[in-house]
């Protein structure tokens, strides 16, 4: 599936492929972009239609494109995501279940989190095309990277209708 699709027809559980464009993020950052917003400055990206990947790549080694770059736990930025998704944020990649707050929001604005699989940062920097840095480089691993990603295998956690593999009995 290419990020430039619609994501409303995705169910919680689906397994799928992303290829496209994808943008790191972790807490230092987040805090920093909402910082950037009440001071009327612009995003190091465009939010609206993007989709964001909690994650921070590892040191790469000599002739890779990005080092390891498994996903984090997505519940550290959930005081910050529903500012992001009001302005148009489209999808989510890390692990772990978000909170009631994240979930409304991401169905006022039908948006869908991907579960990553922990453990597999390096199977997932396979999937990596390109990587670019883009902002707040002095945070190391927290700064904002760009990536062209292909094939990149998620599972859909929560679907922009709330549908939530982590409440399935």
């Amino acid at each position: 599936m290419h990020l430039t699709d619609s994501f409303a027809e995705l169910r919680a559980g689906d397994s799928i492929a992303l290829s496209g464009f994808i943008y790191t993020a972790r807490d230092a950052a987040h805090k920093r972009m909402i910082e950037m917003l009440d001071e009327g400055k612009p995003l190091p990206f465009p939010i609206a239609g993007s989709t964001v990947y909690y994650a921070g790549p590892s040191p790469t080694a000599p002739g890779q494109i990005i080092g390891s770059i498994g996903p984090t736990t997505s519940g550290r930025m959930d005081a910050y995501t529903p500012r992001l998704l009001s302005l148009g944020l489209k999808g989510m990649i890390g692990k772990g279940s978000r909170s009631a707050e994240v979930i409304r929001a991401m169905v006022e604005q039908g948006a869908v989190y991907f579960a990553a699989i922990g453990g597999a940062g390096a199977l997932l920097a396979s999937c990596v095309q390109s990587d670019e840095a883009l902002a707040f480089e002095d945070l190391g691993t927290e700064a904002i990277h760009r990536l062209r990603i292909e094939n990149f295998p998620v599972i859909v956690a929560i679907d922009s209708k709330g549908r939530n593999i982590y409440e399935r009995q």
